[in-house]
């Protein structure tokens, strides 16, 4: 009734046992793609050229043992991935690592990057002298040479027509460059991130104290120098704003330190010329804001230099009792020569 059944039976073997063979085969390709294996160029950089073909890329990984089995990278990527691309770049392969997780890696087209840091606070001249020492050219460019760079307003005309230089405006963080980026791009990000942390109501809340941009710029700079203390912020702030109220000299040091370095001559310690001299960035002598800002400033330095606190502040010295790098405030000169004879005992006895 049935005249094939007798040859279906003789053929279900062979079915079974190619079905077992595919299903081993499956679980054999799965196995050697998702097992992670260990290496010996887990510190070294792997670079993939540009325009290789997937044999040629995987012929690289398994000489350098990162990809110990290519032929089921291979039939993954043929049947499997079709479509999938591999891209160039300069890779840090993990190990142990599986044959998997190296092609999704190689999707990305990482290339090989440095850290730049610089901290809050920096003038122009520390900031040069770290790029020239970390991104080094061909023929070698001098921390001299960065400086000049610096000189160029170009990236900043539309937003302080003013400025003579970049002081100020490259923005204190830590960045990361792919290698061989030039000191002239590292300056343009460093201002790119100034104007992206720069928010646009702050141009409002500006104009609302009175107070253009390159204003807030320069007097963020000068908090930036006298406190690190994020809560006593505002407070600086706020005597710097009463002392210009009243045409009282600023008296900031730190823009004596500042002069010192435009000079050239600034070796760690204020001498008594650096406080005599007659400059513009003087502010023991001249009132008002100096001509331009002494160093970068943070987000926090400029929220404190657009929302000052409401206080009778002209003065404050250091709290050494603290011993945490905040103020006492004073509000008369009579209160302020009590808290300043204070200090001085105290750091007499430092001394």
């Amino acid at each position: 009734m049935y005249p094939n059944m007798k040859f279906i039976r003789r053929l279900l073997p062979l079915f079974l046992l190619m079905a077992l063979l595919a299903g081993g085969a499956a679980f054999g390709l799965y196995h050697s793609l998702h097992t992670p294996v260990t290496h010996q160029n887990a510190d070294t950089y792997i670079t993939i050229d540009q325009g290789l073909a997937s044999n040629r890329i995987l012929g690289i990984l398994e000489d350098k043992g990162v990809i110990q089995e290519p032929l089921a990278a291979k039939i993954y990527l043929r049947f499997f991935k079709r479509n999938a691309k591999l891209e160039a770049g300069d890779y840090l392969f993990p190990s142990p690592i599986s044959p998997v997780e190296v092609l999704e890696q190689l999707k990305d087209g990482k290339k090989r990057t440095q850290t730049l840091t610089i901290p809050e606070g920096w003038t122009r001249f520390e900031i040069a002298e770290r790029v020239a020492a970390q991104f080094p050219t061909e023929p070698p460019v001098t921390e001299k040479e960065v400086l000049a760079m610096m000189d160029d307003v170009s990236l900043i005309r539309d937003i302080d027509p003013q400025a003579t230089n970049l002081e100020g405006y490259l923005y204190p963080t830590t960045y990361e460059f792919e290698l061989g980026t030039t000191p002239k791009a590292v300056i343009a990000k460093m201002v790119q991130q100034f104007n992206a942390t720069w928010q646009p109501e702050w141009d409002e809340l500006a104009q609302r104290i009175g107070k253009t941009k390159r204003e807030i710029v320069i007097i963020a700079s000068l908090i930036e120098k006298e406190s690190k203390v994020d809560s006593e912020r505002t407070l600086v702030s706020s005597v710097i704003y009463n002392r210009l109220e009243r045409g009282i000299p600023l008296g900031i040091d730190a823009t004596n330190v500042y002069i010192a370095k435009l000079l050239g001559r600034w070796d760690g310690i204020i001498h008594k010329s650096d406080v005599e001299v007659d400059h513009p960035y003087n502010t023991r002598k001249i009132k008002g804001l100096p001509p331009g800002p002494i160093g970068s400033a943070s987000r926090s330095a400029f929220e404190a230099a657009l929302h000052p606190a409401q206080t009778d502040n002209l003065y404050y010295v250091l709290n050494v009792e603290a011993g945490d790098g905040s103020h006492h405030f004073y509000s008369t000169a009579a209160e302020f020569a009590k808290g300043k004879a204070a200090y001085q005992k105290w750091l007499a006895g430092q001394r």
